[in-house]
């Protein structure tokens, strides 16, 4: 899917986990088995706020101290390893997903990735789902220093966009992710993927997945500014 580039005023961000993919029950049966592996103890309750933080950020409250770089990228791609060992054969976007991302390159819409995932996963996911052309750029877990709800992520995305954060919309699932993008200055659309609905604070509306909303409702929300 190439961009059909022009001089739309507003653009989107998208996260992956939680967005692009339903996936929440992989990575809470990869953290179990790993923190099984590694003698630790591990409840999914708490598990559940951890998205939209990186793995660096994880393991802290894993392990209860702080892991230096060598250990973070051990311990790190051996979660992440199970985690794609599980998720193989289940891989599928989320309902919606793909004819929107159509209507909007052929809108001209820019549209970008933003995720905490290490770039193996996202090579991974984007790869098998064959969607891989439909965002540029792409910033993940490696391109930033503070991982969300910090607004790095987002902020990058824009600068690489050439937008103004204000003109930019973001699709996310996790608490962290909400405050990461609000805190940039942009408007963001709750996914009910991760999270119950009334836990997705702050957003312009709530979606189930992308067959409850399309481009026109989304343009919508920034009004006659979304058109140059």
């Amino acid at each position: 899917m190439m961009t059909n580039k022009n001089n739309k005023a507003i653009a989107f961000i998208f996260d992956m986990d939680g967005v692009i993919v339903d996936n929440a029950e992989h990575h809470y049966k990869a953290w179990e088995e790993f923190c099984k592996r590694e003698g630790l103890p591990y409840e999914r309750g708490a598990s559940r706020y951890w998205f939209g933080n990186t793995n660096r950020e994880i393991l802290r409250k894993v392990y209860g101290r702080e892991l230096d770089d060598e250990e973070v990228k051990a311990k790190g791609e051996a979660k992440e390893s199970i985690y794609r060992e599980l998720i193989a054969d289940e891989l599928a976007p989320v309902k919606g997903l793909k004819p929107l991302l159509k209507d909007m390159h052929m809108e001209g819409y820019q549209v970008a990735l933003a995720t905490s995932a290490p770039t193996e996963n996202v090579e991974f996911v984007l790869g098998r789902l064959g969607i891989r052309d439909a965002f540029d750029p792409i910033v993940d877990a490696s391109g930033v220093i503070e991982g969300k709800p910090s607004p790095e992520i987002y902020l990058k995305a824009a600068r690489l966009l050439d937008k103004d954060p204000a003109a930019c919309l973001v699709f996310e699932d996790a608490i962290a992710g909400i405050r990461a993008a609000r805190s940039a200055g942009m408007k963001v659309v709750g996914l009910i993927t991760t999270l119950d609905a009334h836990e997705l604070k702050d957003t312009v509306f709530n979606i189930a997945d992308f067959t409850e909303t399309g481009l026109e409702d989304l343009t919508g929300i920034f009004g006659e500014s979304a058109e140059k």
